[in-house]
């Protein structure tokens, strides 16, 4: 009797929820605990089937559980089984706990107990720690793009700051060998200006008319070459300050060429000639005119000047389906291999070249006009044996 009032006072006073019900499912006791769980007083719930106390949409599967663990502890020696489920309120709501379910027998009878250990205030504590996780995943994931994004921007920075010094430091180099190119190319044909000027009144003064001609060719002479250099400088500054237009316009190729040529002649050393060919039958082109001219006329006045008296120079034309190329060939002093690849920079100008006076610009600002049209440019050099250099452009 004692020992029977124990376990009453036990289970009344538990403060899990403990629940009893028959191998049919229908409960035969529930203790305060479980009835404040499940908001339902004894006398509501005594005699019910378990089900009620379970959601609609889980019944089916809590009923297999119930079953599979029945079975199990028949043939197994399975006596007991924890899980966590849901439960159904008088009042609708659902709430999580965790099952810890035993079997009982009494003589022929199976009696399974339940004791419900209520999960409602650590899944919401764990709810609350999922949350503040996420949003502690959310803060640091922005921060780390905000500080992949200000590492971005200072990269950037560095880059555009890098650029810019590097644009400086050619821009300050540029001015360097443009002085030193300036100071030794003007003081030349200055020099001689002077020079033959003095000679010419002095000559004539004794009226002596070969020196004086001799002088006046050399003063000529002088002032072509300050000329040509004052034009390099000019066009490299708009080159340079993407000044330069393109102004394509339809004309006949070898009537260009020859008028080019005819110009070109009279800059030509004793016995030079400047020959033009065009192959092919078409003839007619869409290129800027005034630039094109200026490529062909840097060209040719470079093998003027690096070839020797007698030789010829070659321009030839062609026009095909798909391009249009220039060829510029004479039999100069050529180019060394290991200049070539520096041979379309500004101020280079080849180790072979010695006294001969020159800017280092020519090629440079043929190669930007050249690129400007659309085409591209190349050169193929033999020291003693001449250049020959080709424009290529799509034809349009």
């Amino acid at each position: 009797m004692k020992n029977q009032m124990l376990l009453n006072a036990i289970i009344e006073n538990a403060i899990d929820g403990i629940i009893t019900i028959n191998q049919y499912g229908v409960i035969e006791l529930i203790n305060p605990s479980a009835c404040k769980l499940f908001l339902y007083t004894p006398e509501e719930i005594t005699g019910q089937n378990i089900s009620v106390l379970i959601p609609s949409t889980l019944k089916e599967k809590y009923s297999s559980w119930i079953r599979s663990f029945s079975r199990s502890s028949r043939t197994n020696s399975v006596k007991s089984a924890n899980k966590e489920l849901l439960g159904y309120k008088k009042d609708g709501s659902v709430f999580p706990f965790r099952l810890g379910i035993s079997e009982v027998k009494l003589g022929d009878k199976r009696i399974f107990t339940g004791f419900i250990h209520d999960l409602s205030y650590q899944k919401e504590a764990e709810n609350k720690l999922l949350l503040y996780t996420q949003h502690l995943e959310e803060l640091v994931k922005a921060r780390t793009i905000s500080l992949d994004e200000t590492i971005k921007a200072l990269i950037d920075a560095k880059e555009e700051i890098s650029t810019a010094l590097e644009k400086e430091k050619k821009a300050g180099q540029l001015k360097s060998r443009l002085l030193s190119m300036a100071s030794h190319e003007f003081r030349t044909p200055l020099s001689t200006i002077q020079l033959s000027t003095s000679l010419i009144q002095h000559y004539a003064e004794k009226l002596n008319e070969g020196k004086i001609e001799n002088h006046v060719y050399k003063i000529k002479s002088a002032i072509s070459n300050l000329k040509t250099i004052l034009d390099d400088f000019l066009q490299l500054e708009k080159a340079e300050s993407n000044k330069v237009t393109v102004s394509p316009s339809r004309f006949e190729i070898d009537v260009f060429v020859k008028e080019v040529i005819d110009e070109l002649q009279v800059l030509a050393k004793k016995e030079q000639k400047i020959i033009g060919s065009h192959t092919g039958k078409a003839k007619l082109v869409k290129l800027d005119v005034n630039l094109l001219k200026n490529c062909i006329i840097n060209l040719v006045a470079n093998s003027i000047k690096y070839s020797g008296e007698e030789t010829s120079i070659e321009i030839n034309t062609s026009v095909t389906q798909n391009n249009i190329i220039i060829t510029v060939k004479d039999n100069g002093i050529g180019i060394p291999n290991e200049d070539q690849e520096h041979l379309f920079e500004a101020f280079f100008r080849a180790h072979n070249t010695g006294s001969i006076p020159g800017t280092g610009l020519g090629l440079h600002i043929v190669a930007r006009y050249v690129k400007l049209m659309g085409g591209t440019i190349s050169c193929k050099s033999e020291v003693n044996e001449g250049t020959l250099f080709t424009i290529q452009f799509p034809r349009k």
